[in-house]
């Protein structure tokens, strides 16, 4: 295994783009106004179909997937995509928690677009597609691979000459759909590329891809192989070679936690870190770890310190510190400014964790 280089390639993609509570949580912000129930100290409650009023802005007051997907594809139709994605960046930073399904939304813009415009990719990634780490580009790229004659050419010249990160993880994502979810021809496909550092960026987007596919998409979930899944759930990493190891533990979280159905069930984030434990035999625990923070924050990105407190049960420092490595990975994607490290390690109250965040965000040991 060489999570060392996975965990420099990650760094360098991310910068191109607790169980404190064991309540059941509705994982939307309450209209402003409402009071928080006795039940719920966070504040999050669900407002009932047709009850929330439209914000001056003409937005609704809460979010779901399907009301912004609309709104979005709707706005894409009449205009452009980069208008369309110029509204998700505002709409996912205005409300943080819109982050949980505002990249498989991106995706899907992507494979529009691509239709839109008759497969001329460079005229579809001529729109700034940074956010929401940039879904709109591997949906563009996925559409393109899924459409072309000849992918083992294509994976190697779609993104030249830039060869971006953000693209070749694309190509990860699309050479899935190529290889119907079969492991060992899509890794063979990320085979082709000439350097390790894009092997292992093209193997990113392959597991995120076989770990979490579009909820939307039914013919990537009918081709996930949930049967082995559930008959080993960190399937199929400890198998691979090791170039591709720290990939695959690092994505396998994921579908651990939607099995375990973490909307309304937040102690799946605590249990998560104890299920990794099971990959130390295979020395996949410490990736394993980072991903399970790294989905953490992903799904509790407007309340920091509640994700933060997940990472606090593990019961060993190293973990307790991988956990956090993977906080500050996926908050320094959404926010991608030089501050958004600082402001994610002062939000945190355990100081241990904090320590391990500052550390990991290469600041100074203690809050300035």
């Amino acid at each position: 295994m060489q999570p060392r280089v996975f965990a420099v390639v990650t760094a360098v993609l991310l910068a191109a783009l607790g169980l404190g509570a064991v309540l059941v949580t509705d994982w939307t912000p309450k209209p402003a106004g409402a009071a928080a129930t006795p039940a719920d100290p966070a504040g999050h409650t669900a407002a009932a179909p047709g009850s929330a009023s439209p914000s001056p802005t003409g937005d609704p007051a809460v979010w779901t997937r399907s009301t912004l997907r609309n709104k979005l594809m709707s706005e894409m139709d009449a205009t452009d995509p980069g208008v369309a994605l110029a509204d998700l960046d505002r709409i996912s930073k205005a409300k943080p928690y819109t982050v949980r399904f505002c990249h498989p939304i991106a995706h899907e813009l992507g494979h529009a677009a691509v239709k839109r415009y008759h497969q001329d990719f460079q005229k579809v990634i001529s729109f700034p597609h940074e956010t929401c780490a940039a879904g709109y580009l591997h949906g563009a790229v996925e559409e393109m691979l899924a459409n072309s004659q000849d992918p083992q050419h294509d994976i190697l010249t779609l993104c030249a000459p830039a060869n971006t990160g953000p693209c070749i993880h694309g190509v990860g994502h699309g050479i899935m759909f190529v290889t119907k979810q079969d492991i060992p021809s899509a890794r063979a496909l990320c085979d082709k590329f000439p350097s390790q550092n894009r092997r292992i960026t093209c193997s990113e987007g392959v597991f995120m891809q076989l770990f979490a596919p579009d909820e939307e998409d039914e013919k990537a979930k009918a081709n996930l192989p949930a049967d082995k899944l559930a008959a080993e759930p960190l399937y199929p990493c400890p198998e691979q070679p090791s170039l591709y190891q720290s990939a695959c533990f690092f994505y396998a979280p994921t579908f651990f936690l939607s099995s375990h159905d973490y909307p309304n069930h937040p102690e799946a984030f605590a249990q998560a870190l104890q299920w990794c434990l099971n990959a130390q035999a295979g020395g996949g625990a410490d990736d394993c770890s980072r991903g399970v923070g790294s989905r953490t924050m992903k799904y509790n990105l407007d309340r920091e310190d509640w994700a933060a407190q997940q990472c606090a049960t593990a019961k060993d420092a190293w973990q307790r510190k991988a956990c956090a490595q993977g906080l500050v990975s996926y908050y320094t994607v959404n926010y991608t400014d030089n501050g958004a490290a600082g402001r994610l390690c002062a939000k945190i109250t355990d100081k241990e964790i904090q320590g391990y965040c500052r550390s990991a965000g290469g600041l100074s040991s203690t809050l300035d």
